[in-house]
């Protein structure tokens, strides 16, 4: 399986995942590796092409109004 080495993070980035990981309990390895799989899915072709599929399939579909149905169920 390849392998990665990461230098030259700054301190603020290494104790950012470092947290990430500790939320999520995981390894920061593994918290790596899940952010860089999510972040080269997202950008493959395939993955473009399917949410631009679901846009076009939602788009004469009425959306609830998340926000005002939000704060009419505060007033309540």
């Amino acid at each position: 399986m390849p392998a990665l080495s990461l230098r030259g993070l700054s301190q603020d980035i290494y104790d950012g995942l470092k947290a990430m990981a500790a939320q999520n309990h995981r390894s920061m390895q593994e918290q790596a590796r899940l952010l860089i799989e999510r972040e080269v899915r997202l950008h493959q072709p395939a993955a473009m092409e399917r949410a631009r599929s679901w846009r076009e399939r939602m788009s004469d579909r009425p959306m609830p109004q998340l926000r005002e149905d939000l704060r009419a169920d505060r007033d309540r």
